[in-house]
């Protein structure tokens, strides 16, 4: 079979998560996504297949921070959208990365900014 490449090693783990983690309409599914340059981040009500809210790094008023500072401004707007969506709590999957570094302090500022998980 060979070896895995980290892409397949990160879907595996994703995919194991995944069978455990789903967002309802009480308590939608914040889902974390990132690349090497970008993070994005969305809330999902998984019954229906509705995003409630999103946000990435991509946006305007976050180009030209760096990525770890991109990340935390990242969770902190999709806390402020998620709350004016109706949301309060979230169930967190971390979409098989590990909860360090930019993952973590997304969460931690989703966290700081209201949202529960």
């Amino acid at each position: 079979m060979g070896q895995l490449s980290s892409v397949q090693k990160r879907a595996r783990r994703h995919r194991r998560i995944r069978a455990k983690v789903t967002g309802t309409a009480a308590r939608p599914r914040l889902c974390v996504s990132r690349s090497n340059l970008r993070i994005y981040a969305q809330v999902i009500d998984d019954t229906k297949g509705h995003t409630l809210a999103a946000a990435g790094s991509t946006e305007a008023e976050l180009k030209g921070l760096t990525k770890g500072a991109a990340a935390t401004e990242v969770g902190r707007l999709l806390a402020e959208r998620a709350r004016a969506a109706g949301v309060e709590t979230v169930v967190f999957d971390r979409g098989g990365y590990k909860y360090h570094g930019r993952v973590k302090s997304l969460a931690d500022a989703a966290r700081g900014a209201g949202l529960i998980f």
